[in-house]
């Protein structure tokens, strides 16, 4: 199955010249999508644990963590999760957010896998990693659906392992 035909462009989405690459169709095919979840656990079955971050690939996290058995973990922006949260901040191409995650999510050591649907900026990736990292968890792997190669994170996340399923 060709994953790439389940991603549909979006000109000038959400400012002028970006072709924004939508996941949507990927979603709205039972197929598409069991072959996603196929995929990516066969990736990352050395994990301890599965963090998604906050936004629509938790669906993707979600059933991994199903259907590997593993406990979910999540980070979300600022003050969304209602227990007591370490914080990194990180730049985005049009302004700056914050992620958090609750302090007890994961046991120390535990190895994480990072679920995300798009690695276009290197930002939201690397803040999850630095999140990880700051209660002495292990960054397993980051894995996205889609990766836009051409924007040049590569140097950015040289330390950590990166999968994906699609490449632009």
């Amino acid at each position: 199955m060709q994953l790439t035909d389940y991603i549909r462009d979006i000109k000038d989405f959400p400012i002028e010249w970006i072709v924004f690459k939508d996941i949507t169709p990927l979603l709205q095919n039972p197929l598409a999508f069991n072959e996603t979840i196929n995929r990516f656990s066969s990736l990352i079955n050395d994990a301890d644990v599965i963090i998604w971050l906050d936004a629509r690939w938790f669906l993707f996290a979600w059933a991994l963590s199903y259907k590997l058995s593993k406990p979910l973990s999540i980070v979300r922006k600022k003050w969304k999760l209602p227990y007591n949260t370490i914080s990194v901040d990180y730049e985005l191409e049009y302004g700056r957010n914050t992620f958090d995650i609750h302090i007890d999510a994961i046991k120390p050591w535990d190895k994480v896998a990072i679920i995300d649907d798009l690695l276009a900026t290197w930002w939201t990736a690397l803040a999850a990693c630095q999140l990880v990292e700051k209660l002495w968890w292990i960054v397993e792997s980051v894995n996205v659906v889609v990766d836009l190669t051409f924007l040049n994170w590569k140097e950015k996340l040289k330390n950590y392992k990166v999968n994906s399923l699609i490449q632009y």
